[in-house]
């Protein structure tokens, strides 16, 4: 068992190494997804301390959103509040002990990651053309 952890968390750690800054925008997004849907078993377990603790594993993803977001684009402007908006909310949803709000802002996240997940794919098409399509 430990050999195949091991290997596991070689193979995550070279993931994660050799992804490219889309790659790895998309691996945050689809972490935060995660830590909120642990937050929501956590709720359902009444387990305060990983509820707690997953939900800031969540704000600290969205942390790195916004602070990584330049502020020199126009879109960039529009996301700060909702990042901050869901951050908000999250905040809310600890104190409240409140699994409809983690839904809330999972439906937001999960906009986002599906909207990542496509500009990696247009941004694909356009760098690589139509290799493999008649």
């Amino acid at each position: 068992m430990t050999t195949q952890t091991n290997a596991f968390n070689a193979y995550k750690q070279n993931s994660v190494t050799t992804a490219s800054p889309g790659e790895l925008t998309l691996m945050l997004y689809n972490g935060c997804l995660k830590f909120l849907n642990k937050a929501k078993q956590a709720i359902a377990d009444k387990n305060i301390e990983a509820r707690n603790y997953n939900i800031q594993r969540s704000q600290a993803i969205i942390g790195e959103f916004m602070s990584t977001l330049n502020m020199d684009i126009e879109i960039s402007k529009q996301m700060l509040p909702l990042y901050e908006y869901m951050n908000r909310r999250l905040t809310e949803a600890n104190v409240q002990n409140d699994p409809v709000i983690i839904e809330e802002v999972e439906g937001l996240v999960t906009e986002f990651r599906d909207t990542w997940k496509e500009v990696i794919k247009i941004n694909r098409q356009q760098q690589y053309g139509s290799v493999g399509q008649i």
